[in-house]
């Protein structure tokens, strides 16, 4: 993958199959900006036609994940414009990318950036972050897809309270809720969230693809619906190289070597 770019609001890290992708206006506690959402949509663009990337992480710089959207940035009268044009196409991106994405959570984790965080595959978040969601505090509703994704994790009432409220949820208090896969100690979360990247991008990622998307598509699908699709993408599944690699290396009892195709 071509690396290479002027970028102002991100930073990429490329750790053999594993791309970094931080968020990088620490001075702001990385608030998104039209020029982030570019930038990010650019690169989400390069990973697809990259087959040298085989997981993402998504982490901030500095004391948080990010505190949502710049204010100072955003036409206030016409933040649903905002909403259809930057974050919805980023939300898409994200949840139809090829390949696993990671969430690293690194300190607060607020409004479209706490539902950005949980769009995610996977979530590790250090003991010290938090997750809020701030919308009600400027008397406007959450977006990023947080209606969609928070009573799907946690059920409707608590989604409903934590909404309304605004209260900060701790990474303990996540995990515990099923936000979140893991709290991880502070000093820890690089090490743990970089060995789980590494370990999901060796694996056959076609399939996780796969796996991500019935999971998703199961949301609004009946149980038969869901079987049907089931075996539709066992078939896809079915023709992959890693499939083949995969039985081959288990009758031969031996680790496979999965090419993500």
């Amino acid at each position: 993958m071509n690396l290479e770019g002027d970028f102002q609001s991100i930073e990429l890290r490329q750790e053999e199959a594993v791309l970094w992708l931080t968020l990088c206006r620490p001075d702001k506690l990385n608030t998104f900006t039209d020029a982030m959402h570019a930038e990010l949509q650019d690169v989400l663009g390069r990973i697809r036609q990259s087959p040298d990337i085989r997981c993402l992480v998504i982490t901030g710089a500095g004391r948080g994940f990010s505190a949502g959207q710049d204010l100072a940035d955003l036409d206030l009268s016409a933040v649903g414009d905002t909403v259809k044009t930057r974050y919805n196409p980023l939300i898409r991106s994200l949840t139809t990318l090829h390949i696993p994405v990671l969430a690293c959570v690194n300190g607060v984790a607020a409004g479209a950036a706490a539902n950005l965080a949980l769009a995610c595959d996977i979530v590790l978040a250090a003991r010290s972050a938090r997750f809020i969601q701030s919308f009600s505090h400027l008397g406007l509703v959450p977006d990023g897809g947080g209606t969609w994704t928070l009573p799907r994790l946690i059920g409707l009432a608590r989604a409903t309270a934590l909404c309304m409220t605004a209260e900060p949820v701790s990474a303990e208090q996540a995990e515990h809720m099923g936000m979140i896969w893991r709290c991880v100690d502070d000093e820890k979360l690089l090490d743990d969230t970089s060995e789980l990247a590494q370990r999901l991008s060796r694996q056959a990622t076609t399939g996780l693809f796969y796996t991500k998307q019935l999971l998703r598509l199961s949301q609004t699908r009946t149980l038969d619906e869901q079987l049907d699709l089931e075996g539709d993408y066992q078939q896809a599944a079915n023709q992959t190289d890693d499939f083949r690699e995969g039985v081959e290396a288990f009758l031969n009892k031996r680790k496979p070597d999965f090419k993500g195709r």
